[in-house]
């Protein structure tokens, strides 16, 4: 992957260290709350399945970018990131953590996986790809790791640790799939 003069657009801080090795980065918090870099961008982080044949740490080189009505925001050629195939990143405007939300949004849109900042940078006119590791299935939960993040992109230990009281399982579960994913994105070349 040529990662010359691209911006490496992350939600949270820990998918900003991994794309750091890859060149410039920028932290734009969730649903890019901190707004968007100038130049050409690269959707890059974790992202949740919305496809049952999408195991955890399975890296998505995007082809297209929609919103939850299934319009297409962006399109374009994959970066060419290896290991990687390429699928569709649906941009929602929230977490989806419900099952049948999911698989509503699956056949709505086409998309194989949902993150909250692919579609803003889409928006924004300066999106080039979207590099993208699956942290969670359909089915799966996020538990406690869906409030251990704050808008600006810092983990929010205490909103994890209530989370975590709340469902100690699956927010276990649930913070071993994004660490997959997370080493998924390391290996990303």
């Amino acid at each position: 992957m040529d990662a010359d003069g691209l911006t490496f657009a992350c939600a949270m801080t820990v998918e900003e260290r991994v794309a750091r090795r890859l060149g410039r980065t920028a932290l734009v918090g969730l649903g890019a709350a901190n707004g968007v870099p100038e130049g050409r961008v690269v959707s890059f982080g974790i992202a949740g399945a919305l496809s049952g044949d999408l195991p955890i740490g399975t890296v998505i080189d995007a082809t297209r970018v929609v919103d939850e009505s299934g319009a297409v925001l962006w399109e374009g050629q994959p970066l060419g990131a290896r290991p990687a195939r390429t699928g569709t990143i649906l941009g929602a405007s929230r977490i989806v953590d419900d099952p049948v939300e999911r698989e509503r949004l699956r056949v709505q849109t086409g998309a194989d996986a949902v993150d909250m900042e692919s579609g803003p940078l889409a928006r924004s006119g300066r999106l080039v790809g979207c590099v993208r590791a699956i942290s969670d299935t359909p089915t799966r939960r996020l538990g406690g790791v869906a409030d251990g993040a704050k808008a600006n992109g810092e983990v929010d230990y205490l909103g994890f640790l209530r989370g975590f009281a709340r469902a100690p399982l699956v927010t276990a579960r649930a913070a071993l799939g994004a660490r997959r994913a997370l080493r998924s994105l390391e290996a990303v070349g």
